[in-house]
Formats: structure tokens, C-alpha cells, sequence
């Protein structure tokens, strides 16, 4: 359990999405994280760098709906004061902390607080003795790291832990997760690290979340994205909604168009996603644009338009309801949406 948000065992799939502000500005910290709620995110991380970043989670805690995840590396006083704090999880590597004493200091607290803890293995960032085992960052190492954190916590008779094997390199990513899942039945937190920009990073994290989701490996994501926090929690959501393991929100369904469209589909598409991504309902949406493939898909949907010569058809539940012009569709469309569905 992380706050209220249960990760494996068979819950949902989680969004998780982390904030780009500085931790001690506690305003624009705050800001950022209630706008990701609106956008979705089950779960925020912060990073928590010193103690003066610590220092600021009461008031951040106090101030959100969604559950917090202190992000630490290396300093394990900085660890202590993130869960007196009232952190819902850290991410943290035990054996990057210091000696056994000072990792079963945290633990105790952990323990005593019921705060999960995340080990977060990176191909990035791997020990040097494993880097000088292979030779380079392998998904077999990344899985040898990450069983060596695991066995500290286990000695220490805490199995409270969520574990991250991330890379930037899609099939080292998704070899590693394979792997450890077939060897430790902790929840899986699954992320490309470093995916870059919008386009290739949302192509790189689909490919190789969307992969692992599919086999049924991952208990909660990231899309890491080097843009806005908002995007990430989008596209995450969108990715669980494809797979049909969060099957709510508006769906959005539309022809890629061709020569044979008599309306500007593109257009309508964007329209009509744009005016009804604000609501809360769950409806799949058809945007079609021409008489071969427009009538069958838009009956498919709860809704949909199909266009024809500056005019378009109007579907409600897979029945015809008129025919009205291309300059009325998106209006006609998301009035009927508003009234009856």
C-alpha cells in the first residue's frame, strides 16, 4: 500500500508521474502536483536531495490528495526525516546508504510506518563491480543489482518493496523485467529512463511498458518524459486505456483520412478531443471520414460522426439519428453527449 493506492495483488494499474519543480519551492511544488491530479496520476514522487527538501514535505504532504514518494539517494538521515514526514513510500537502494546499521535504521522506521520502499536499479547507474562483471550496463546485471538490495531488506525481514529495473535501452528494459519476474514476486514499477522528448520518448515507453503490460508484468508506471509532468500522466493513462486495463475516460477513435475524405477529419478529430477531454465519462468516440470504413467503426462506439460531402452522419449506440453540415458536426456531436449519454 502506498497511502491508499495499492500497487500489485491484483489492483489496478497505477500512474505514477514526478515533479520537475525544486522540492523547497513548496508553492510551485504543490501547484504542479494538484494539476497532475486533475490529469490522473495515482501516486507523485519528489526528489529529496537534503534535509531542507525534507523539511518541506509536511507542508507538500499536507497539501495533496494523492500519495508521496520521497526520492533519495545515498543519504539515509535525509531518509529518516522523509518518513517522519509522513512520506507514503521512499525510493531508495539500500546498499547505497551506508553500512547495515544505517539501512536497518531506515528499515525500522519504514517498518514501524508502514512505508513501502521501491528499490530503483537504473542501467545508468550500476555498481562498479557488477559494470566490471559484463563489462557494460546488461539486463543481467540489472537484475543481479536488484536482487542484491532485495537480500538486504529480506535479512532485515522486510519484504514491503516495489522494485524498478529501468533503462534506456527499450530491450535491455524489457529483458530485465522478464527476468527478475521470474525469480522475486515483488510489485514491479516499470519505466524507460531517459525515453528523450515527447515523440520518441512516448514511442519508447509504450513499447516497452506496453510490452511488459501485455504479458502481464507491472504493477505501476511511469512515462518519463524530458517534458511537462502533465504529458507523462496523459499518456500513461491513455496507455493503460488501449490495453483495456483502465478501460475509463473518453476514447477518441478516428480514421488516419485519405484522398476518399470529403471533410477535414484531421480537424474534427482534434476538435472533438479537445472539447471533451474534460469529462468524466466513459465513452469511445468515433471521428470517420468517409462511406468505406466511417458507418461500421462509428456504430462500434457509443458515439460517432461519419463525413460524407461537406456533411457528416451523426451515430448515437450504433443507430443512424441525421445527417448535419461538416460546420455543426463537433457541436451536434458533444451537445448529444452532454444531454443523453
Amino acid at each position: 500500500m502506498v497511502g491508499v493506492v495499492p500497487i500489485g495483488g491484483g489492483a489496478p494499474v497505477s500512474v505514477q508521474s514526478m515533479t520537475t519543480t525544486k522540492t523547497t519551492d513548496i508553492d510551485s511544488t504543490l501547484n504542479q502536483i494538484r494539476n497532475l491530479e486533475v490529469a490522473g496520476c495515482d501516486i507523485v514522487r519528489v526528489t529529496v536531495p537534503d534535509e531542507a527538501s525534507a523539511e518541506a514535505l509536511p507542508e507538500i504532504k499536507e497539501g495533496i490528495s494523492i500519495p508521496l514518494v520521497a526520492d533519495i539517494h545515498f543519504n539515509y538521515r535525509v531518509a529518516l526525516l522523509a518518513l517522519d514526514a509522513g512520506v507514503d513510500k521512499l525510493r531508495i537502494n539500500p546498499g547505497n546508504i551506508g553500512g547495515e546499521k544505517r539501512v536497518r535504521s531506515v528499515v525500522e522506521k519504514a517498518r514501524e510506518n508502514d512505508v513501502p520502499i521501491r528499490i530503483g536499479v537504473n542501467g545508468g547507474s550500476l555498481e562498479r563491480d557488477i559494470l566490471e562483471k559484463y563489462g557494460e550496463p546488461t539486463a543481467e546485471g540489472m537484475v543481479e543489482s536488484a536482487i542484491r538490495h532485495c537480500e538486504i531488506l529480506e535479512r532485515m525481514d522486510f519484504r514491503d518493496v516495489v522494485v524498478s529495473l529501468k533503462s534506456s535501452h527499450v530491450p535491455k528494459m524489457i529483458d530485465a523485467y522478464r527476468r527478475f519476474a521470474d525469480l522475486r514476486d515483488y510489485p514491479l514499477h516499470l519505466g524507460v529512463t531517459e525515453a528523450g522528448p515527447v515523440e520518441a520518448g512516448t514511442v519508447k515507453s509504450c513499447a516497452g511498458i506496453g510490452t511488459l503490460l501485455g504479458e502481464g508484468i507491472g504493477d505501476t508506471i511511469r512515462i518519463s518524459l524530458a517534458d511537462d509532468p502533465l504529458i507523462e500522466t496523459r499518456i500513461a493513462k491513455k496507455l493503460l486505456q488501449v490495453l483495456e486495463l483502465r478501460p475509463s475516460g473518453i476514447n477518441v477513435i478516428a480514421c488516419p483520412s485519405c484522398g476518399r475524405a470529403d471533410v477535414d477529419v484531421h480537424k474534427l478529430a482534434a476538435e472533438v478531443e479537445a472539447r471533451t477531454a474534460h469529462l468524466d465519462k466513459n465513452l469511445t468516440i468515433a471521428v470517420m471520414g468517409c462511406a468505406v470504413n466511417g458507418p461500421g467503426e462509428s456504430r462500434e462506439a457509443d458515439i460517432g460522426i461519419a463525413g460524407g460531402v461537406q456533411k457528416g452522419l451523426l451515430y448515437l449506440k450504433g443507430e443512424k439519428e441525421h445527417t448535419i453540415p461538416e460546420e455543426e458536426l463537433v457541436d451536434a456531436l458533444v451537445r448529444k453527449i452532454e444531454d443523453e449519454l
